[in-house]
């Protein structure tokens, strides 16, 4: 096997093995076992760093590329069986089923049970425990064993590889997971920086706390005075008017920590079929176990608003979601933020597990003259000089309200052909925002 690559000696150790069990399952005086395949440590593929950052024992490597072979060799099994049962006929030890669209053989529990233990009772038990909810396999979500019908025998499930390692070990990267009914969730980014938004020193320090906690919580992990007394994950709550940079800070939060921020829309995560929604978060938060993503909740009272007094089957439903999705919040190791219009609306339950719950207070005359100097592009002019502040004094505005009236007052000067906007122009555009929100200008 010299010259070839990690992977292909891989595939003739699996090949070997197999064809091993065929020949010997029955034999009294069986050939020695296929040795183990020496493998270049060097080799730059993810395949070689998987194999030897996670230190696979032998039993573990061979359900490793059982479960990956059929995504790049279709007809690897129906090759070695035809080979050796060259009359064909039912092969109930090697398990296996057929899909849909794939007309090779896919692994079931049943074949890894076949190929590293052929009818040894006591090997096959002791087996069980690669597909135990505590593995690595199961916690890292790299591989598991699907569910079958009530009565049918576990390990006669579908063994299944996590799609994001198939892209790894075929394209060598992950792509961003496809937003809809499947992942409701979308990523967000900016080009902005801290210093494109306005905080009260109470709120940046809070959310300094956070991004310490992201960055050196692994660490702490290893403190043995700390580390029993941790909790899983973090939580923090934003509250506070629209506008106030919520949603902003989450996706700085992510682009300064260099960890992507997905905004879950709650719209097709909430359903009004039973066990739906459920469902729903469930496959979100399985797909964002152990990504070190940032879960961004946007408009969060939809899902996490106080629960009702039991009245219905309605209700009682209703309460079993947020039941629910208090667990999975619970067991969640990376940083879920809920963003709310007012503290008021979460319910108490969720309020006692935040780590944080952070105030995005409407900005202050003098915080809102900042944030006019800082947005107004330096080439317009707004006349007559001077009147920002006056302007930052009269009319409390948040700061997506500033961009928005900004935005409105350099359209209309580019119509004109001019760089001068008129304080005219400035006043109707903050009445026009202000209408928006059902409110007058005084």
């Amino acid at each position: 096997m010299e010259g070839k690559s990690n992977l292909a000696k891989s595939l003739d150790y699996l090949k070997s093995i197999i064809i091993w069990q065929t020949k010997n399952i029955s034999a009294e005086n069986k050939t020695p076992f296929p040795d183990f395949p020496s493998l270049n440590i060097d080799e730059p593929t993810f395949f070689t760093q998987f194999v030897t950052e996670l230190d696979l024992d032998e039993n573990e490597f061979i359900l490793f590329l059982l479960v990956l072979i059929p995504h790049l060799q279709p007809n690897f099994f129906d090759t070695i069986l035809t080979e050796h049962f060259p009359k064909g006929g039912e092969f109930t030890e090697f398990g296996g089923i057929r899909g849909i669209n794939h007309r090779g053989i896919l692994p079931t529990g049943e074949t890894a049970l076949y190929v590293l233990a052929g009818n040894d009772l006591e090997k096959r038990l002791a087996l069980f425990e690669l597909f135990d909810s505590e593995h690595f396999f199961a916690k890292n979500q790299i591989l598991t064993l699907e569910e079958v019908k009530n009565g049918e025998p576990r390990m006669s499930g579908k063994i299944i590889l996590s799609q994001e390692y198939i892209e790894l070990f075929t394209t060598g990267k992950i792509s961003t997971p496809q937003f809809g009914n499947q992942f409701p969730a979308q990523k967000i980014e900016t080009p902005l920086n801290w210093e494109d938004i306005i905080l009260s020193p109470e709120t940046h320090q809070q959310i300094k706390d956070i991004e310490n906690w992201v960055n050196h919580f692994e660490k702490l992990k290893q403190n043995d005075s700390m580390k029993k007394y941790l909790k899983t994950g973090y939580r923090a709550l934003f509250y506070g008017p629209p506008g106030t940079g919520k949603t902003l800070t989450a996706t700085l939060l992510g682009k300064f920590t260099e960890r992507e921020v997905f905004k879950i829309d709650l719209s097709l995560v909430v359903s009004k079929y039973i066990g739906e929604t459920e469902k729903n978060l469930g496959q979100l938060f399985n797909k964002a176990q152990s990504k070190n993503w940032i879960l961004f909740f946007d408009e969060a009272d939809a899902l996490f608003g106080k629960r009702t007094e039991t009245r219905d089957a309605h209700d009682r439903y209703a309460n079993q979601e947020v039941a629910f999705l208090l667990q999975k919040i619970e067991e969640f190791d990376g940083l879920v933020i809920l963003a709310s219009n007012l503290k008021s609306n979460i319910d108490a339950a969720f309020s006692r597990r935040f780590q944080s719950i952070i105030h995005f207070p409407m900005p202050n005359s003098k915080e809102r003259l900042s944030l006019w100097e800082k947005y107004l592009p330096s080439d317009f002019t707004l006349l007559p000089k001077n009147s920002l502040k006056e302007i930052s004094e009269r009319y409390e505005l948040s700061g997506a309200a500033i961009v928005n009236i900004i935005q409105l007052c350099i359209l209309r000067a580019m119509g004109n052909q001019t760089k001068i906007i008129d304080i005219k122009d400035l006043i109707e555009a903050i009445r026009l925002e202000f209408q928006k929100e059902g409110k007058m200008i005084i």
